[in-house]
């Protein structure tokens, strides 16, 4: 069986290494203090806030687990170990759709780091799949569930 790989970026590794701590050290304490307010309001069976405790500690415990096996698979890519005009992970890259005049600008990041509303793409995106291993000048079709679209690669530079 093939081992899991999470690639990311450093800063993306580091942001995961941080928000762990902070799961595991600060908000796990928060909710400890929240479930022994909540015993002391009585009966357990129709205790909500109780209930809301336990169940916001379990969603902390599950997103604590999958940040520790995100980490312990962690690949950390080097942008630099491509050509500098290459699209990969770990750069930003600028294009302008086939028709359009307005370039569309994205980083692309490992699935774990994806923030798509701050312009960061997962490396398993249909867009991002399309474009990687592309340079400067090439013409792209990109599939996606909505359709396809050519796009022009104007410009890639390491983040």
């Amino acid at each position: 069986m093939a081992e899991k790989s999470f690639p990311m970026t450093a800063e993306g590794k580091a942001n995961i290494e941080k928000e762990l701590e902070t799961l595991k050290t600060v908000k796990r304490q928060e909710i400890i203090e929240r479930i022994k307010v909540a015993r002391g309001f009585g009966d357990l069976s129709e205790n909500s806030e109780y209930e809301s405790a336990k169940d916001e500690q379990s969603t902390n415990e599950t997103r604590i687990s999958l940040l520790e096996e995100q980490l312990r698979y962690s690949k950390v890519v080097d942008a630099s170990d491509t050509a500098p005009d290459e699209v990969a992970i770990g750069k930003k890259v600028t294009f302008v759709e086939d028709g359009e005049d307005d370039a569309e600008s994205y980083s692309i990041v490992g699935s774990a780091e994806s923030d798509p509303m701050a312009g960061k793409i997962s490396n398993d995106s249909p867009i991002a799949r399309a474009l990687i291993g592309k340079k400067i000048g090439d013409i792209v079709d990109i599939q996606t569930p909505g359709g396809s679209f050519a796009v022009k690669i104007t410009a890639v530079e390491s983040l």
